[in-house]
């Protein structure tokens, strides 16, 4: 059984534009997250706080937060990682902080440079402040499908760090295919082991498309129940940890699929492709989103 309403996740203005060679100006980035908050969109991933020696993409995102036209039934979301960032976030106002961690010990070490249950230990502190101002978290977990260090990740492993950021506060676990190597029956393990420690509605898809499968899976993981999805527009993305993953899969091209299925969104297709014209135009780039290319013809 479908659901009849699925919740898309934008995450272009953040995850979309991180791995770029040639840092998107504060202005274009502004100017991208005002353009999805038009389309009924309910949930952008608009920043993150994290060091611009690390991430210099991402630098000045106290001014979008700042900036942006904000719309009252958008929650606008910031990457959290540690403490330093939460604060941050909310000194910028973001309505909604983001932790991740990952199913897979190498992944983590290049990522964060610490064990997995290092990186949980680090975000006590983060979920304290975000509770003591009311903040809601949303957790993610990479590599949920392998790793391009240890290879194969078990369902086992995400279903362990999955329960543990539900219970540290998380109301959502976002579970991130992060290379893109997920197939349908694997993706359906990955949801059924994790069901046993949280209740699919606190789970969420953030599949890569790599390997073309992010829709096959998408679909799969509708068929299981769940009903949130993360996406971002024009198929902005990739991993600068995870070497040949290709973008996020696009937007344009779940918003065809749930349209096909009948399922609700409040996504209009028009409006999120003026987003993708103007940043794939702005970037130079061509758009990795099907159905964008399709109906710009």
């Amino acid at each position: 059984m479908l659901p009849e309403s699925v919740r898309i996740v934008e995450v272009g203005a953040r995850d979309g534009l991180q791995n770029l060679p040639t840092p998107a100006s504060s202005e274009t980035r502004v100017e991208l997250v005002n353009l999805l908050s038009q389309s009924g969109l309910q949930h952008i991933e608009t920043g993150s706080f994290v060091s611009s020696d690390y991430v210099p993409q991402m630098a000045g995102s106290d001014q979008v937060f700042k900036t942006i036209k904000r719309q009252s039934d958008v929650v606008y979301t910031a990457l959290t990682p540690n403490l330093r960032g939460m604060e941050d976030a909310l000194k910028a106002g973001a309505d909604e902080a983001a932790v991740f961690a990952s199913a897979s010990e190498g992944f983590s070490q290049k990522n964060i440079n610490c064990s997995i249950a290092e990186s949980l230990k680090r975000f006590e502190p983060v979920m304290e402040l975000a509770k003591q101002n009311s903040m809601p978290v949303r957790g993610y977990v990479s590599c949920i499908i392998s790793c391009p260090y240890d290879g194969a990740t078990t369902p086992r492993q995400v279903a362990e760090v999955t329960k543990a950021l539900y219970q540290m506060g998380c109301y959502e676990v976002s579970l991130g295919d992060t290379v893109g190597t997920g197939t349908p029956l694997r993706v359906k393990r990955v949801l059924e082991a994790c069901c046993r420690e949280v209740s699919i509605r606190h789970l969420a898809a953030h599949y890569h498309n790599t390997y073309g499968q992010a829709l096959a899976n998408i679909y799969a993981s509708l068929e299981e129940g769940l009903a949130v999805v993360d996406s971002a527009v024009a198929g902005l993305g990739g991993c600068p940890y995870a070497p040949g993953a290709s973008g996020n899969v696009a937007t344009e091209d779940v918003l065809y699929l749930m349209e096909g299925l009948n399922i609700t969104t409040g996504v209009q297709m028009n409006k999120l492709l003026e987003a993708a014209n103007f940043i794939c135009h702005q970037l130079g780039i061509r758009s990795h989103s099907n159905t964008g290319l399709a109906l710009n013809k």
